[in-house]
């Protein structure tokens, strides 16, 4: 009788899509407002413009257009799908959740749908999410969102924190592959560091107690940001026995250029393998590294068979880092 080989199951990304609302606001628009210039702001974080929703667009809205882009980009329908997991610290309401009404509005009811709540973060903790939900056998085809409306918990008269926001989203399609394409996932939290970055505000009986804007120690953020980004990438490298020098694209959280280039250098990694988006959007949160992966797709630096290191970190304080091949 001959033996049972087990083959194991892998996920691998089939598509990506991206979408920034029209609206722009430049560092010059900004220096109007508040004291600030341009080269304050670039000079600090690589910032140049950032978007913002329009009155009336919602969360959902974002995260239907960029899922909508790369699910053609997979060559798959909204009724393929079974998964959708919305990374957001911006939900449109309190529930239903946002990817709830995501999947209504992309016409692919049936299957799991639910939101993931890791700030920055968030979006590497979603695709480790998805990744082992398909290899298990629990859904096929996913959507994984990373979706926010920053400017709506901003203090627009505060210069540290209202500089460095933006709204957007990024998707990508994930599919069942016989060959590994999520190579490893690592997440990790450490609520110590709650009160670092956070948004401390809350509604109670109908009114808003405490404050509903986004509150940073800029300080504390960039060196706790700095240590758990590297020692995030590291851990993945260990996990899948590669050193730094397999990695042929870093995307990190596009935060603060100081902090990514801060990153590549104690991973021994160029500012050429660093995947930077920051420029044109700003942080925008968990929609931040999805966003980057879909303009490096696209523009043709990111081929088949690299090794990507995605590596995220947010309030709560959250981190992750999920290595692939493309």
């Amino acid at each position: 009788m001959r033996p049972v080989r087990c083959v194991r199951m892998h996920s691998r990304i089939a598509g990506t899509g991206r979408y920034l609302p029209s609206r722009i606001i430049t560092n010059d628009e900004l220096s109007q407002k508040i004291d600030t210039s341009d080269e304050w702001i670039r000079t600090r974080t690589g910032i140049r413009q950032r978007h913002v929703v329009a009155d009336g667009e919602q969360t959902s809205d974002l995260a239907f257009f960029a899922s909508r882009a790369a699910l053609a980009s997979a060559s798959l329908a909204p009724s393929d799908i079974d998964l959708i997991i919305v990374a957001t610290t911006t939900p449109d309401v309190v529930f239903p959740s946002t990817a709830c009404i995501l999947q209504a509005k992309l016409g692919a009811n049936g299957g799991p749908a639910f939101d993931v709540q890791a700030v920055c973060s968030g979006f590497v903790y979603a695709l480790a999410i998805a990744d082992r939900m398909i290899t298990s056998g629990m859904a096929r085809n996913a959507v994984v969102v990373g979706a926010e409306i920053y400017s709506r918990i901003l203090d627009w008269s505060d210069r540290g924190t209202c500089v460095l926001f933006g709204d957007g989203a990024g998707a990508v399609v994930l599919l069942p592959s016989d060959a590994p394409g999520i190579l490893s996932s690592h997440l990790h939290a450490d609520g110590r560091y709650k009160d670092i970055l956070c948004v401390p505000g809350q509604v109670s009986r109908g009114a808003v107690q405490g404050t509903p804007f986004v509150r940073m120690d800029g300080h504390a953020v960039f060196k706790f940001g700095v240590k758990v980004l590297a020692e995030a990438a590291e851990e993945a490298l260990a996990a899948n026995r590669m050193k730094a020098s397999d990695i042929d694209w870093l995307i990190p959280h596009q935060a603060n250029i100081r902090i990514m280039d801060a990153t590549a250098k104690k991973l021994g990694l160029s500012p050429e393998r660093v995947i930077s988006t920051v420029h044109a959007h700003a942080n925008t949160s968990a929609a931040s590294i999805p966003l980057a992966l879909d303009v490096a797709a696209r523009d043709g630096r990111i081929c088949a068979g690299q090794h990507l290191m995605l590596v995220g970190v947010g309030g709560g304080f959250t981190w992750g880092s999920v290595l692939l091949r493309w």
